[in-house]
């Protein structure tokens, strides 16, 4: 039989052909593009990372977004995918335990619990008694509780992935093993060109999903993709004599603090698994071998014996059993863990499907998103913490060493709310930096840059304190809090987004992407959303008209290149010039009752209504410098916004800080300024995400239905879903009763009369209103004011009110307040 030759074009061609490249294959075909589909693999299907991986997956996981994929590929590989293909997938239905040995271990597992109540999960918190009845062979002392996933399992990676690969190639896909790509360029139309030993292929859309491979392969199109190959060890074992009569599979034990790691049955064997967390090891930092295939090191005894010792302790009929095979493989490890799925950065049609360390738990439900995303524009499901394009330029090579190792022996650690990553900073700090760390600044990494979270004061220690309940830092958030309700705050907002937009077609450009009226006059401000083709949201912008042609777009750090790229891909031969100001600009935030008078002492500008009013932009001279002073605030007080180059910031702030001393000024950082936000009802980016359109997300007031944008028609089409009350869900804002320690962290289930309506998307203590305030995405019905709720917060319910104002001051009159009077 002769070789199937390689087409010269396709629509689509994959690089890879491990779980993630089979599972985008599978899916694509799905969504209707099989026929036009080529993937190609340089071996046999999952000689790459996928063959060695021990194909857990578990409904134990906190994240909202991340437990629907889980869920879906799990009934994926228990029915579905057999059903449809013929092809075995060795699915073992054993259910799973994550054990908890701390308060704060039980405080992360009923977190977990309630994310799962939300989605329909069924899980459970468990005692000693139970576990030891499921599972009598593990050691259980120490252990106060444990979350049971019962429709948990494990599964063959190779059975998976040929699996997907049949079901690809019933819907069109032509897969070609033995077809190593070598190059992947484009050419002057734009298309991408791969070259591989059979021949060149050109196509539209081209996906890099060459696991351990990917980095390098990134860099033949110029791209820098952050990963770095860390190597993981499991260990079977002789087969043991008490699993012999067994009539029914032991569940998978999570055991975190004690094996860091994971232990199970294999056919009549135990398997352990350990992410140790200290002496990680890296591999392959320049390149992956290209001959490598199948490939494993030899185990490291020395490196995981620590963790090994405390897997027989807790499993003591391991403990004289011979090991019959060691498994130390290479898998990737993106520098905050998360898989690298989305468009690449600064180029078009170039989609990652990489940077997986968990490709069978997570790769399915992953790919069923990208292919949707490529198809139609938009994923289903929240893709912000994937999204390759969540990393700038200054994600390179040692760096993402460094963050991966971290993030390797972070892996069975406790994932508390907003850990903070500290390895390999600081990146990005801001001229205020050491001035602000000086006063007490507990800092975080946003899109490389520092930014305050809060400061430290009263002998509070500067530095993280993690905990699921309130703790010291909740005291330090409330001091911030307070003075910018009742005096003056100040807060070092240079990690915002800050991008030009000028030539004389910059109007016409923006309005075409823009779903709210363009600022019609200069100094004018307005906010409003950027949309793809579905009418989903891809980001917030305030837009700042500085003169006719010259326009200031200011948004979330995260979404910097997600914006450069929007602007750049949306061209239609406009004239116009994109000029990113985020490194050599900066930013301050002033606000509070007393920021008219603290910034009047630095300035000669007329700061009165009648000056200088609400939503308006002015250059101002403040402390010898040129500064654009905004009149805005996102804190819902009396507030600008100063934007300076970054050699005036250090001045700025200087002159600002002693004039308030007699206010009573304070810094204030992101963790005050996301309380004070959910006190004035202002959607974030938890809530304005690429799963909803603006009226899901309940923004009317900042989106036209007579404009033309791209977007629009999908706009119009949910508004009349809206008007004839068949939304899916609509984003409601409501308060919690604050007794307790926990004030929830996203993702809990929210219930009426017992029946879940929905989950939280942001959750705040409100501490100006004294209460627990959220947005949640609910069934339409439910979002009526008054409407009593019941939010599940760390396993327990709370009883809820669907509010239909802001907690604190409603009709928004504070912003707008006018000079006082000058005595005569």
């Amino acid at each position: 039989m002769s070789k199937k030759e390689l087409p010269a074009r396709a629509k689509v061609v994959i690089v890879g052909g491990g779980v993630m490249g089979c599972g985008l294959a599978y899916h694509l075909g799905h969504e209707g593009w099989g026929g036009e589909t080529v993937l190609l693999e340089k071996a046999e299907l999952t000689s790459g990372s996928t063959w060695h991986a021990a194909g857990q997956i578990t409904h134990s996981t906190s994240s909202y977004g991340l437990g629907k994929m889980v869920d879906y590929n799990i009934g994926l590989y228990s029915k579905t995918l057999e059903e449809e293909t013929g092809q075995a997938v060795t699915w073992h239905g054993c259910g799973s335990f994550r054990l908890a040995y701390t308060e704060d271990e039980m405080d992360w597992l009923r977190h977990t619990l309630s994310v799962g109540r939300a989605l329909g999960f069924n899980i459970e918190l468990v005692g000693p008694d139970f576990i030891a009845e499921k599972h009598p062979y593990y050691n259980l002392d120490g252990v106060i509780g444990a979350l049971y996933t019962p429709d948990d399992g494990h599964v063959d990676p190779s059975n998976v992935t040929m699996a997907m690969a049949a079901g690809a190639r019933q819907n069109g896909v032509q897969i070609f093993r033995q077809c190593r790509a070598t190059n992947i360029t484009r050419n002057d139309a734009g298309e991408w060109v791969v070259e591989t030993g059979q021949g060149t292929i050109v196509c539209e859309h081209v996906v890099n999903a060459g696991g351990t491979y990917a980095r390098q392969m990134g860099e033949w199109s110029g791209l820098q993709l952050p990963m770095t190959s860390m190597t993981h060890h499991y260990f079977v074992t002789e087969d043991v004599p008490e699993f012999k009569d067994l009539d029914k599979e032991l569940p998978v034990i999570r055991d975190d603090k004690m094996v860091s790691g994971y232990i199970r049955m294999e056919q009549k064997k135990g398997l352990i698994g350990i992410y140790e967390k200290e002496n990680s090891n890296s591999v392959w930092h320049d390149e992956c071998p290209w001959e490598y295939e199948n490939w494993l090191f030899e185990a490291d005894y020395d490196r995981v014996m620590p963790w090994l010792e405390n897997s027989l302790e807790r499993m003591p009929i391991f403990a004289e059993l011979g090991i019959t095979r060691e498994v130390h493989g290479a898998i990737s490890h993106p520098p905050d863990g998360n898989p690298m799925v989305g468009p690449a950065p600064g180029v078009k049609n170039y989609w990652c499907c990489c940077g997986t360390q968990i490709g069978i738990g997570w790769g399915p439900g992953l790919t069923r998103e990208l292919a949707k995303w490529m198809v139609h524009g938009a994923a289903d499901i929240n893709m912000r913490d994937y999204d390759p394009r969540r990393f700038g330029a200054y994600a390179k090579k040692d760096w993402q060493v460094i963050k991966a190792h971290e993030d390797y022996k972070l892996r069975h650690e406790i994932p508390f709310p907003h850990f903070n990553r500290l390895a390999g900073r600081p990146i990005k700090p801001s001229p205020l930096y050491e001035i602000l760390k000086e006063k007490g600044a507990v800092y975080e990494e946003v899109f490389g840059h520092e930014r305050p979270r809060w400061f430290a004061r009263n002998g509070v220690e500067q530095r993280d304190h993690y905990s699921f309940r309130r703790n010291e830092v909740f005291g330090m958030v409330a001091q911030e809090c307070k003075a910018v309700r009742e005096r003056v705050g100040i807060m070092d907002v240079t990690a915002f987004t800050k991008v030009e937009v000028s030539g004389p077609d910059a109007h016409a450009y923006l309005d075409r992407l823009t779903a709210n009226r363009m600022p019609q006059k200069d100094g004018s401000i307005t906010l409003t959303h950027m949309l793809n083709r579905r009418g989903r949201i891809e980001l917030e912008t305030t837009v700042v008209r500085m003169a006719r042609d010259r326009y200031y777009l200011v948004c979330a750090a995260f979404f910097e290149q997600r914006l450069l790229d929007h602007l750049n891909q949306n061209l239609a031969g406009e004239t116009v010039t994109v000029r990113t100001l985020s490194e050599d600009w900066s930013a301050l935030s002033l606000n509070g009752p007393k920021s008219r008078e603290v910034l009047a002492a630095c300035t000669d500008a007329d700061l009165s209504n009648a000056g200088f009013r609400w939503l308006s932009a002015q250059e101002i001279t403040v402390a010898g410098h040129k500064v654009w002073a905004f009149r805005m605030s996102y804190a819902g007080e009396l507030g600008w916004e100063l934007h300076m180059p970054d050699e005036a910031c250090v001045d700025v702030y200087n002159a600002l800080w002693a004039a308030g001393e007699e206010h009573g000024i304070e810094n204030y950082g992101s963790f005050a300024m996301n309380s004070l936000r959910m006190e004035k009802a202002f959607p974030g980016a938890g809530e304005l995400t690429n799963e909803v359109t603006l009226p899901e997300a309940n923004v009317g007031r900042f989106f036209r239905l007579d404009k033309e944008y791209l977007g629009a028609e999908a706009t119009r089409a949910s508004a009349a879903r809206a008007g004839a009350g068949e939304l899916p869900w609509i984003c409601a804002y409501l308060e919690i009763e604050p007794d307790g320690s926990e004030d929830g962290h996203g993702g809990e289930a929210i219930r009426v009369n017992g029946q879940v309506v929905g989950a939280t998307a942001s959750v705040a203590y409100g501490h100006s209103v004294g209460k627990i305030l959220a947005f949640a995405f609910v069934k339409p019905h439910v979002n009526v004011p008054g409407t009593e709720v019941e939010v599940l917060i760390a396993g327990s319910p709370r009883r809820g009110r669907i509010l239909g104002e802001p907690a604190y001051d409603p009709k928004s009159e504070r912003p707008r307040t006018d000079a006082l009077a000058v005595p005569a």
